[in-house]
């Protein structure tokens, strides 16, 4: 098992490039961090950055500069964040129902689709993730602790592994962990537990680091303001509109809906779904046993139920908001597992024979969308015989396994099956993902177009019309070049800070984002074949605000299904 994960891991981590959104952000903070002087506030294209403190870009920033600026190095830490994760939620599984449900609590925490996307992305939520779950394991041993030195262990790990996540995530990071206290509480009536002395004294650990980093953020340039975003603007502004500029508006972005969550949470359980939907009948039907029977779901449902409920409030909905309740989840499939190996109904074994089918399905899928992308990037790939083995070896062992988790199912065997459905799902993290991830890459490639507008402008100035964060830091990441914005929208008075400045600096090239996307003419061949329309990634129109400013296109720049730009200059 353990192979399996640390396999799918380092392709998913170690084996692509930045992508979009958020990765080509991440990546120029984190470089920023591996050298500039002041290291408590990060900083976006040489501007203060203040969503999130600066622990994920200490840890990346320091990656990067012992190993350099490639997309491995600053993802490197995210494989121990990742094994932390695991360890996290299967030592709290073991202590809370057995080594059987450690394993199986690992596993699922490690391969839910949310939680996969949350390791090997760039971004603060990886390290989130690890120290919530490390969290979750000394609450756990602090809350049903027998003696004051095991209590006070637990709840020590609890809140060393809470400052962690204070440091990559702000306050945040305490809402599971809080939220799961409290309902344990409520739940069993433990009012004692508040008068506990050993709950308070950790808080030193969190206090001492928060505390310090505050203090440094501060006396630093502009500290008092930049205080007010990291704990006001993005804190409180998340779940309810705040007075602010409209860039510090978090509340107008990723609106919630009714039920947001909830209708989306088959997806991020994927492909456990109905795994988790049996472990929860389980958990029902036991609601009634001893207590000792029921802590292992009990404990799962606080975790993840409250945090749940309350995101479904806030204005703000973002599937990574929920990962760090998933160890509730993991957990409850962990006691899942040992309850159905050793007594399995007949909705545990339907759920994975269906299980099963998802991941043959599944599997026939990666095989269409990797012959799809070996089409459409032919001429493009190195090695086609590696492509085509690597492919097919994979979708073969999966299939293969999906197919012998059935049969298993079927006689009963539920930990035959529960192993051989992981390894399926493995094999596709592996081996076809592989592939697709190295074509994905040319399609997300902006340090191509950061190289190339690099040599074309020389050492003159750039000015960037109307940019997005992630062109901000793919522009500083590769271009190094002098740079001035002229914030979006491009309206009137725009146009005219423009003409303005190039009045001023005559020799400033113009980097503008082209509306819509490159496609290959490869799949404008297969949509017109499908009566499809690509009219959105046809030729864009010059806009009105060129001629204003006496502005010609002097280079285009565009990725395979991906962005394109154009490189203005004045007429001469």
């Amino acid at each position: 098992m353990a192979a399996v994960l640390v396999a799918s891991w380092c392709v998913g981590i170690l084996d692509r490039g930045y992508w979009t959104p958020d990765e080509p952000r991440e990546a120029d903070i984190a470089w920023r961090m591996s050298w500039q002087a002041d290291k408590a506030v990060p900083l976006l294209a040489g501007e203060a950055f203040c969503e999130k403190p600066p622990f994920a870009y200490w840890v990346a920033g320091a990656a990067m500069r012992n190993f350099g600026s490639a997309a491995w190095a600053a993802r490197l830490p995210n494989l121990l964040y990742a094994v932390i994760t695991a360890l996290g939620v299967g030592l709290l599984a073991r202590r809370a129902a057995g080594s059987l449900a450690a394993s199986a609590a690992a596993a699922a925490i490690a391969t839910f689709l949310l939680a996969y996307q949350t390791a090997i992305w760039l971004a603060t939520d990886a390290p989130l993730l690890a120290a919530v779950s490390v969290a979750l394991l000394g609450e756990y041993i602090g809350f049903y602790a027998v003696g004051r030195g095991e209590r006070l262990r637990g709840y020590l790990l609890m809140h060393a592994a809470l400052a962690v996540g204070f440091l990559s995530k702000s306050a945040a990071a305490w809402m599971v962990p809080a939220l799961a206290f409290l309902t344990l509480v409520v739940w069993e009536r433990r009012w004692r537990e508040f008068m506990r002395w050993e709950l308070y004294v950790g808080l030193l650990l969190p206090a001492a680091a928060i505390s310090t980093w505050v203090w440094f953020v501060y006396v630093g340039v502009d500290g008092a303001a930049h205080l007010k975003v990291f704990f006001w603007n993005n804190l409180i502004g998340r779940f309810t509109s705040v007075a602010a500029t409209a860039d510090l508006q978090y509340a107008t972005g990723h609106r919630n809906s009714p039920g947001k969550y909830l209708l989306e949470l088959p997806v991020y359980l994927w492909p456990w779904t109905l795994l988790a939907a049996a472990a929860a009948r389980r958990a029902w039907r036991t609601r009634r046993a001893p207590p000792d029977q029921r802590r292992a779901p009990r404990f799962a449902v606080a975790v993840f139920v409250p945090t749940l409920a309350l995101l479904s409030i806030a204005a703000t909905a973002r599937n990574i908001y929920l990962a760090p309740a998933l160890p509730g989840i993991a957990l409850l499939l962990g006691w899942w597992a040992r309850e159905a190996t050793a007594d399995p109904d007949r909705w545990d074994l339907r759920a994975l024979r269906a299980t099963a089918l998802m991941l043959l399905i599944a599997t026939i899928t990666a095989a269409a969308v990797v012959a799809l992308i070996g089409w459409d990037a032919w001429d493009a790939i190195a090695a086609h015989a590696r492509y085509v083995a690597v492919a097919a070896i994979g979708t073969a062992a999966a299939a293969s396994l999906a197919l012998y988790a059935w049969r298993a199912a079927a006689r009963r065997r539920v930990a035959a099956a529960l192993s051989a459905l992981l390894v399926c799902y493995g094999a596709l993290l592996i081996f076809p993902a592989s592939q697709a991830y190295q074509q994905v890459d040319r399609w997300q490639d902006l340090g191509a177009i950061g190289r190339a507008v690099r040599g074309d402008i020389g050492n003159r100035p750039l000015v960037l019309m109307a940019p997005d964060e992630t062109t901000r830091a793919w522009v500083d990441l590769y271009t190094r070049a002098t740079v001035t914005r002229i914030e979006a929208p491009i309206d009137a008075a725009a146009v005219g800070r423009l003409i303005q400045l190039l009045a001023r600096t005559p020799r400033s090239a113009v980097l503008w984002q082209l509306p819509g996307r490159s496609e290959t003419p490869q799949l404008h061949t297969l949509a017109r074949r499908f009566g499809l329309d690509m009219a959105a990634s046809a030729p864009a129109p010059m806009p009105a605000w060129l001629g204003a400013a006496h502005l010609q296109v002097v280079h285009r720049y565009a990725l395979p299904h991906g962005r394109r730009y154009a490189l203005l200059e004045p007429q001469r």
